[in-house]
């Protein structure tokens, strides 16, 4: 069965030019994690500023027996930049109707589940149930399908959203420019975008049809969120899926090259692993364990120390409140992965994944408070 060519753009995908794309996989690809040695992570760990090249050293598979250093010195860039606050979201799923076919994700347009999407008083409704936890930040999602969420479908979730909420994150698909623009006209503040995996060979394996088959499409698209207006923009590589050292590399790099490019750009960094669907219980993160995803975030605080750093439901309530305290920023509280769950309506579709920390606001919030950190509704004022 011949597929479309993934490296190759399709019709009205807008085509920026970027060299940032380029710059990242040539440092990925040159990047070998075993030839790190001890040495190197000492002098990572000893310098004041953490080069490209201390990252790597710090992501080795040689800095494991430094993980405790390590650690404390991501909690003092954390408390340096953040102090002990932590901000609090919560993701809302609109819509999981999908035209990708990725073979790792609950939402694969292969997959027998059940599909809905909220009409507009089905979001509102959502809206107003998340706000009256004291929530003030909302993170849309939709599955991947111009069709049944399309740009002006996800616009007017923004405008809903802009009533209860003072910060709204987009996670959808990957836009043009312009379509970034009207969604920030229509209330959003910030795009995230996982690109997966970095390696291309492997990302080809991975996404067998749909517009995210488009490799250099999407691995450019937090450029054209921020040139579309976007205040913030939010980078991830799914830990698991190939080499996870080097996926990870590659995302904090790409965050560093656009920070570097944008610095009026606000960079934010996710940390998912991969979780069971309801596809296919059987898929885990492969060779990713706590300790490894621990060394992973503590990397990226060190190397992006003004970067927010969001640890999800997909990982346990210890871990989260642990890691919290040492580099992560930022946390969802009262998740629901599915259509409509949020409000007195029935669940309306399947989830994504499966949740692994199902704490209510106020526990999040009350966890928060009992380890001595402040937690934070939101940071924004609009006057």
């Amino acid at each position: 069965m011949s597929r479309i060519d993934h490296m190759k753009y399709l019709e009205g995908m807008e085509n920026i030019g970027s060299e940032i794309q380029d710059e990242v996989i040539s440092a990925m690809n040159g990047y070998t994690p075993e030839s790190f040695t001890a040495a190197d992570v000492r002098n990572a760990l000893d310098s004041d500023i953490c080069t490209p090249e201390n990252y790597m050293a710090l992501l080795s598979p040689a800095a494991e027996p430094f993980l405790e250093e390590i650690a404390r010195k991501a909690m003092s860039e954390r408390m340096k930049h953040f102090g002990n606050s932590v901000y609090m979201f919560t993701p809302l799923y609109i819509a999981n109707y999908c035209e990708n076919q990725c073979v790792y994700c609950g939402f694969n347009c292969k997959n027998k589940i059940k599909r809905a999407r909220l009409n507009a008083e089905e979001i509102e409704k959502e809206m107003q149930a998340i706000s009256a936890s004291g929530l003030q930040e909302i993170l849309i999602l939709t599955g991947e399908s111009r069709k049944y969420s399309d740009v002006e479908y996800i616009g007017e979730a923004c405008k809903i959203a802009s009533k209860y909420f003072r910060v709204v994150g987009l996670e959808v698909y990957p836009m043009n420019s312009d379509e970034y623009k009207y969604l920030h006209e229509c209330g959003a503040d910030f795009v995230t975008v996982f690109q997966e995996t970095y390696n291309s060979d492997k990302y080809e394996q991975l996404h067998l049809g749909g517009h995210k088959r488009i490799f250099p499409y999407r691995i450019n698209a937090q450029e054209r969120a921020v040139m579309g207006g976007m205040r913030g923009i939010g980078f991830a590589a799914l830990l698991g899926l190939d080499d996870f050292r080097k996926d990870a590399f590659a995302a904090g790099y790409h965050a560093h090259l656009i920070q570097k490019k944008y610095p009026h750009a606000e960079i934010a960094m996710s940390c998912p692993r991969l979780r069971p669907t309801k596809a296919d219980e059987t898929i885990n993160p492969r060779d990713v364990g706590e300790r490894q995803l621990l060394q992973v975030i503590c990397a990226y605080r060190i190397f992006l120390p003004y970067a927010s750093i969001t640890i999800s439901t997909r990982e346990c309530e210890r871990f989260r409140n642990n890691v919290i305290k040492l580099a992560a920023t930022k946390i969802s509280a009262g998740v629901n992965v599915g259509i409509g769950e949020h409000s007195d309506s029935a669940d309306k579709g399947d989830e994504q994944f499966e949740i692994s920390d199902p704490r209510t606001v106020s526990e999040v919030y009350k966890a928060i408070e009992e380890m001595g950190l402040q937690p934070v509704m939101h940071d924004y004022i609009y006057v």
